[in-house]
C-alpha cells in the first residue's frame, strides 16, 4: 500500500498518478485475454454497488435471482499479494465471488494471468489504495473483508500510515452488510494492540469475536498447514515460531 498521509487526501479530489510501471500500462491496456480479469485505480470505483455483475459467469437478472435466491456472498482480501490465498478460496468455492485487492500492480498483474490460466470465473484483481475502499464499495455491498499481515509500520514516524486505525474502520464498515465479518490477522504483536485499541472505539460498529494472541497454539501439526490455510508469510512466521495475533469484528 502506498504511503498514506491525512485521510481527507483521498476523498472525492484524489486522483491516481500514471505509473512509469510496465506492469501499470499493462492493466491499463490489456491484452483480450486479460480482460475483465482485473480493474486498475479509479475503475475500480467505476461499478460501485454492482460488482456481483461484473463477474463472468454472474447474472443479476439469473432466474435464481429471480426467485429470490440470496445474492452470491462476495469476499475482498485487501493486501492480496498475487492472490496466493483468494485464488484458491475461489477454485474450491465457485459459487462465492472473490476480489483480491492490491496497491502493487505487477502482483495484480500476476493475479490476473492466474485467473486466465485457471480458468476461474469467480475472482476479480483490484490494483487499488485500500483508503479508497468505501468509494469502492457501497454500503452492505461486502460480505467478508480479509486484512492479512499489513505492512506495520514500526517506527514512530510511520504509525500514521498504518491501515485499520479508527477512522479507517469507521469509513470502511458501511461497505460490510449486517452480520458480515471483517478478520484480521498480524504477527506484530504491538501493532495487534494498536488496533485493538482502535476496534475498541468502535464497538458501536463492530463486534468483536474470536480474539487471540496465538491462532495456532493448539495446532499441532501447524507446520505443515498451506496455502490457503496460511498465507506465505504465515508460514515462514509459524517456521520461526511467532504467534499469530487474529481477530474477528462482525458489522453491527
Amino acid at each position: 500500500m502506498e504511503n498514506r498521509s491525512r485521510p481527507e487526501a483521498f476523498e472525492t479530489d484524489f486522483q491516481y498518478g500514471t505509473s512509469k510501471n510496465p506492469y501499470w500500462f499493462k492493466l491499463k491496456d490489456p491484452t483480450p485475454d486479460l480482460k475483465s480479469l482485473s480493474y486498475l485505480d479509479h475503475a475500480t470505483e467505476a461499478h460501485r454497488g454492482n460488482w456481483r455483475s461484473q463477474f463472468l459467469q454472474y447474472s443479476v437478472t439469473s432466474s435464481s435471482l429471480q426467485q429470490g435466491t440470496p445474492p452470491a456472498p462476495l469476499h475482498v482480501e485487501i493486501g492480496c499479494n498475487a492472490g496466493h490465498v483468494v485464488i484458491e478460496w475461489a477454485a474450491k468455492n465457485p459459487d462465492h465471488r472473490y476480489i483480491g485487492l492490491d496497491w502493487k500492480v505487477k502482483q495484480i498483474y500476476r493475479l490476473s494471468e492466474k485467473i486466465r490460466d485457471r480458468k476461474l470465473k469467480n475472482i476479480l484483481g483490484f490494483r487499488a489504495n485500500a483508503e479508497r475502499l468505501h468509494h469502492m464499495f457501497a454500503p452492505g455491498e461486502i460480505d467478508f473483508l480479509y486484512l492479512y499481515f499489513p505492512d506495520p509500520w514500526p517506527k514512530k514516524s510511520q504509525k500514521k500510515n498504518r491501515t485499520a486505525d479508527q477512522d479507517w474502520l469507521r469509513r470502511i464498515a458501511p461497505t460490510l452488510k449486517t452480520g458480515g465479518v471483517f478478520h484480521i490477522k498480524t504477527d506484530h504483536a504491538e501493532y495487534f494492540d494498536f488496533m485493538l485499541q482502535e476496534i475498541s472505539s468502535c464497538l458501536d460498529l463492530f463486534d468483536p469475536f474470536e480474539k487471540t494472541f496465538d491462532l495456532h497454539a493448539d495446532n499441532p501439526n501447524r507446520h505443515a498447514l498451506k496455502i490457503p490455510e496460511v498465507t506465505l508469510f504465515e508460514r515462514l512466521f509459524i517456521k520461526d515460531g511467532l504467534p499469530i495475533h487474529s481477530i474477528k469484528l462482525k458489522k453491527r
